[in-house]
């Protein structure tokens, strides 16, 4: 593995606070707010308020990004009942009625909102566990030996694309496969931004040069608020095709597995995340042929080694 310089520090901080503005006074509560603004007085930020949720999707409006959702108790907070929460395109989107999910419910003043939706279908969960289990131990019983050199095998993983998919690693057999790390929340624009571009352009030129089995893989290094709606999301909003080009998320313990298979470095501070950055080609065999470290990596020395039979 070649020798990668660290990148700079990442924040990760959540957006700004919706600022409600509160006057408590009685009769005279409006000239009070006015008198405040007058001042020129910062009006207090609302408090944010943070639980797990487990609930079943009854009603999804796109037009204002509102999934109604009976779920279960919340102790200490709030019981056992049916609300409307807004939440990310990407999220509703995705979003069916009938669809069983674990989210966290965010408070903000009087607003209600999910974040962090995922799937919570027994079936689903089965199946990623299971395979982040497999993963895990593979990667602690090889210990310094789990990194894959060139030549070796990448490693077998189940994991969740930008719709929601379960996406097994085998779907890739008999393709040449481009492998990254990336994060959707990344703010250096020579880091995540440019290697998703980057990739969009090994896209378009193999296209060109008539290569039929080329697939592109963009894997998440923050699975905590990469779920497969925030996906979507970032893909739309960059205008990508997926028609073989897939972004996937999934377990936390699967995900730390990958990075150390494929030599990725992360470290997770807080709100703050270091990571260094790895591309990988790999053959229809399964076999990684070519990688490069670091973010100086050009498309042509990708697509020149693309067979294109």
């Amino acid at each position: 593995m070649g020798t990668v310089a660290p990148l700079p520090e990442m924040n990760l901080s959540p957006g700004k606070s919706l600022l409600v503005f509160l006057c408590f006074a009685f009769a005279a509560s409006s000239i009070g707010c006015r008198r405040q603004a007058s001042e020129g007085k910062e009006p207090a930020a609302a408090a944010e308020i943070r639980h797990p949720l487990r609930g079943e999707i009854l009603e999804v409006h796109a037009e204002g990004n509102v999934l109604v959702v009976r779920h279960d108790e919340i102790p200490g907070y709030m019981p056992e009942m049916t609300m409307e929460f807004t939440a990310s395109s990407g999220d509703v989107a995705l979003a069916k009625p009938g669809q069983h999910i674990r989210a966290q419910l965010v408070q903000r003043g009087d607003d209600f909102s999910l974040e962090q939706i995922w799937p919570d279908d027994a079936a689903v969960s089965g199946r990623l566990d299971a395979a982040a289990r497999e993963l895990v131990q593979d990667t602690v019983s090889k210990g310094k030996g789990a990194y894959r050199e060139v030549g070796e095998e990448i490693p077998t993983f189940t994991l969740l694309d930008q719709t929601g998919t379960v996406v097994e690693s085998g779907r890739f057999r008999g393709k040449q496969v481009l492998f990254n790390f990336i994060f959707t929340r990344c703010p250096v624009a020579t880091m995540c931004p440019a290697s998703v571009a980057k990739f969009q352009t090994v896209q378009a030129q193999a296209k060109d040069l008539g290569v039929k089995n080329l697939e592109l893989v963009s894997i998440s290094l923050d699975p905590t608020y990469d779920t497969p709606g925030v996906l979507r999301e970032y893909v739309l909003q960059r205008g990508i095709d997926t028609s073989n080009y897939t972004f996937l998320t999934g377990p936390e313990s699967a995900i730390k597995s990958l990075l150390a298979q494929f030599g990725v470095h992360t470290d997770f501070s807080g709100k703050l995340v270091n990571h260094t950055l790895a591309t990988v080609l790999v053959s229809p065999q399964g076999r990684i042929i070519h990688r490069a470290d670091g973010s100086g990596w050009t498309v042509k020395e990708f697509v020149e080694r693309l067979n294109r039979d």
